[in-house]
């Protein structure tokens, strides 16, 4: 399996695991079959994907008089909004929503720390200092 598809599947069943367990403890979050939260799962990484970065740029100015609070928002109208594609997927209110993707993106972190998720990997080069200038014949005018 290629790396890339290897990384999709992952984040999909951190997705799908965390979803799972949005639902178990957020009462108005509830599904009718195990496949059902897969596509809603499946849905929510595609939308993370596409359209959270168009919300983000669009409500920058709110993101920053709350700083960052807002983001909160946005995860909770995504996940709203899959409840409302996904016939076996349920989302009772918008509050159900917020809690959910709260309960979504701190169980995302937390797997996603114990099996080392996606790490930027900074390269570091050292250079030696750069040598003295060689001493040449004659005076140097410096202008």
């Amino acid at each position: 399996m290629s790396p890339p598809l290897r990384k999709f599947f992952r984040r999909w069943l951190v997705d799908a695991l965390a979803v799972l367990v949005a639902a178990h403890l957020v009462r108005g979050i509830s599904y009718d079959s195990f496949t059902g939260l897969l596509v809603a799962s499946l849905l929510l990484g595609i939308l993370n994907a596409f359209f959270r970065p168009v919300l983000l740029l669009l409500s920058l100015p709110l993101l920053l008089f709350t700083l960052g609070l807002f983001i909160l928002v946005i995860n909770a109208l995504l996940l709203y909004f899959v409840g409302s594609l996904v016939r076996s997927f349920h989302i009772a209110s918008f509050g159900a929503a917020f809690w959910g993707a709260l309960v979504i993106s701190l169980v995302s972190m937390v797997v996603n720390s114990l099996i080392g998720g996606d790490h930027i990997k900074a390269k570091v080069r050292i250079q030696s200092p750069p040598t003295a200038p060689r001493e040449r014949e004659g005076p140097i005018i410096d202008v």
